[in-house]
């Protein structure tokens, strides 16, 4: 059980909790993930927009050094997962595109022949750890709580290659191996503004207004995401957005590895779970605390 992981950015700065929850449970389910040396920005999906070419040959570079291990190149960022699953599958499509790819990498003195796969961590956790798996490491089923599990709009668009890209349920199928209540609600694959969160403020802000009005409609205790720009969208603006729109969400938003971490039973503390901006509500500290006694 051993992959080459990619961080990316977010999750070694703004999305540190992602990374604390991450590194806390990867030992208890027996997962190795080494980091990739000297590995760069990928240049997130902004970039792919404006420079195309430039986006690509930048993501190549990490594929190339990651070929050098000859094994699965992991990521638990939803951005991150796309550019670099998009720049792998268009430099095995597209015989021009590759040409330029390797020119660029020629230049750095690397060279990528496709030989190695791009996943997202959720995939890995989910179908090579298994859900069985994981219910049987369980120190706690979380009964009770409702979770509402958010994809995003990157994750499996335009064809991820595990799960329906117009309806995933790979997390439900995991919080359900956990023992809570899986949530269905429409919203779960709707983009939540992204970036837009800071150059269109107010149109992000209605974005993610909707989805967390959605979620509390369906009676979730919380929200369960698998990518830092969504987690951030929602857990830290919710405070802006009830301010805004008169509305009183008060739903905590979580990782996905943060909600394993605690049926694995570890310290609340290690998860990052007391850093989150929208606290857990006393009936979910009730839940989380008798799951371990960290």
């Amino acid at each position: 059980m051993k992959y080459t992981y990619y961080p990316g950015c977010s999750v070694n700065a703004t999305a540190n909790i992602y990374r604390d929850s991450i590194a806390a449970i990867a030992p208890a389910l027996g997962l190795e993930l080494e980091e990739l040396e000297d590995w760069n920005c990928c240049g997130a999906t902004a970039y792919m927009s404006v420079k195309e070419l430039m986006s690509f040959a930048i993501s190549a570079r990490n594929l190339a050094i990651a070929e050098k291990h000859n094994r699965d190149v992991v990521t638990p960022c939803s951005a991150c997962y796309t550019v670099l699953n998009k720049t792998n599958h268009y430099f095995a499509d597209y015989p021009e595109l590759r040409r330029k790819i390797g020119q660029a990498l020629e230049a750095g003195g690397l060279s990528y022949s496709g030989n190695i796969r791009v996943r997202h961590l959720l995939d890995v956790i989910c179908n090579d750890i298994g859900y069985d798996k994981i219910a049987s490491l369980a120190k706690k089923k979380l009964a009770g709580l409702k979770v509402a599990p958010y994809y995003g709009c990157q994750i499996v668009r335009p064809d991820s290659g595990f799960d329906d890209p117009d309806e995933p349920t790979t997390m439900n199928r995991l919080i359900e191996a956990l023992g809570a209540e899986c949530v269905d609600y429409r919203m779960k694959t709707a983009c939540c503004g992204a970036s837009l969160m800071g150059t269109q403020e107010e149109l992000a802000m209605r974005l993610c207004k909707n989805l967390l009005l959605d979620a509390q409609q369906n009676g979730a205790h919380c929200i369960v995401t698998i990518c830092p720009l969504c987690q951030m969208n929602l857990d830290v603006y919710q405070g802006k957005i009830n301010a805004r729109y008169k509305t009183k969400f008060d739903i905590p938003v979580l990782y996905f590895t943060q909600l394993i971490g605690v049926t694995l039973g570890l310290p609340l503390r290690d998860l990052g779970l007391g850093r989150l901006a929208v606290k857990l509500t006393k009936p979910m500290k009730r839940i989380f605390e008798g799951a371990n006694n960290g």
